[in-house]
């Protein structure tokens, strides 16, 4: 934990260090030379970087305190442990059956019974609970939406979300005057759940070596292809066999501010902060891409504090504007006509999982090769639930 500190004083000191550099080589025009330029984009860089390396740090430490939770629970009034039995896909007999399947290694009749708890209708089987977790967490650490917005499961079928689509008002009215009606007006969303899906192919050296993780790799892989198919289709699905994203053209978020130019300016970005109501600044977020804060990570306000800062202390993000911002590689660039900025209430967008992640064994298809395939499916879907709780900035056309 020292060691994070450390690196964020550094961090800290460091971006001092380049945004004095920066001014003191301004000329009166305001401009720095390509050499300047270059040096300063170094010195940016390694701020960076030690970003990077810090928050890399501070997932591996909240590893290590789970790791080291305790795994099992006191015995109390409990001599036969009746009570926390698990059946089922939690029970320790599927998880066991399930990854000897994955290895081959499933023979006998009471481990085709137990793998038959879960099973698809196309022969594939549900991964075990406790695996299944892990799934999540690995997407939820690839996926960075699925921090800020809201997740629900679903069952079956389109899950109706209603909002109030318009509010009542209240009127002055004169003694014994008649007041008159006012009602809410209520609108409904549906989300359904569209199918991601992809193909791990493994070899059988692997599978039978018993000091390769099979585990960890498949969840990884699953993370890694999953998470960032759905944070793509999360920002800018169409909608069409995937979710709506949030910069769809109707159903996503309105544009708030459009620049002036090509480029994008102090009072741009404050144009947006107040572009949505006061009630959903309390929790919002920048999200763009990391070639935008690049590009705005020079700019100032009206007395002369920079936009951006880097957070000092553990757990503190960087921020723009005191609030916290997140980049994603599937939000625009800088480019005429484009949304590259998005600020607001993210819990104001859901994803709705379908539950009941599958993985399917293909032992024939790329033996020829002398592999095993994986076909591991997600059902999911996300739409704006609330639209008038988050705003874009879009670039001049």
């Amino acid at each position: 934990m020292n060691k994070i500190l450390a690196l964020r004083e550094k961090r800290a000191n460091l971006w001092n260090e380049t945004k004095a550099f920066l001014d003191s080589h301004r000329g009166e025009d305001g401009m720095v030379s390509a050499e300047d330029n270059a040096t300063y984009e170094k010195m940016e860089a390694d701020v960076v970087a030690l970003g990077k390396e810090i928050e890399r740090l501070e997932r591996q430490a909240a590893i290590d305190r789970e790791m080291d939770q305790p795994t099992a629970a006191p015995l109390v009034s409990r001599p036969n442990g009746a009570d926390n039995q698990k059946m089922g896909r939690a029970s320790d007999e599927y998880g066991k059956a399930f990854w000897g399947m994955i290895r081959n290694r499933s023979a006998s009749p009471a481990v085709m019974n137990a793998l038959q708890v879960g099973t698809d209708s196309e022969g594939g089987y549900l991964v075990p609970d406790e695996y299944e977790r892990t799934l999540v967490q690995g997407l939820e650490e690839e996926n960075v939406l699925r921090s800020l917005c809201t997740v629900i499961q679903t069952s079956s079928g389109d899950r109706k979300i209603p909002i109030v689509a318009s509010h009542g008002t209240a009127s002055w009215v004169d003694e014994e005057g008649t007041i008159p009606e006012s009602d809410d007006a209520f609108g409904q969303i549906s989300i359904g759940a569209h199918k991601v899906a992809t193909m791990i192919k493994v070899s059988d050296e692997l599978l039978q070596d018993s000091v390769f993780n099979i585990e960890s790799y498949i969840a990884a892989e699953f993370a890694r292809r999953i998470g960032a198919a759905e944070e793509e289709a999360f920002i800018t699905g169409n909608g069409t066999g995937k979710p709506t994203g949030l910069l769809h053209a109707t159903n996503g978020a309105g544009t708030g501010v459009t620049t002036a130019g090509t480029s994008i300016v102090a009072d741009e970005i404050f144009d947006l902060v107040h572009s949505i109501k006061s009630v959903y600044r309390k929790r919002a977020v920048f999200l763009l891409n990391d070639s935008t804060l690049k590009a705005i990570r020079k700019l100032k306000d009206g007395q002369g504090q920079y936009l951006w800062q880097p957070g000092l202390k553990e757990g503190q993000p960087d921020t723009l504007l005191n609030y916290r911002l997140v980049t994603s590689p599937f939000m625009p660039e800088i480019s005429a006509g484009n949304k590259v900025i998005l600020f607001g209430d993210f819990k104001s967008y859901w994803i709705a999982d379908r539950q009941g992640r599958s993985f399917q064994r293909l032992n024939e298809l790329f033996a020829v090769t002398g592999q095993v395939g994986f076909r591991a499916t997600q059902r999911v879907d996300g739409r704006l639930v609330l639209a008038e709780a988050m705003k874009c900035l879009a670039v001049k056309t």
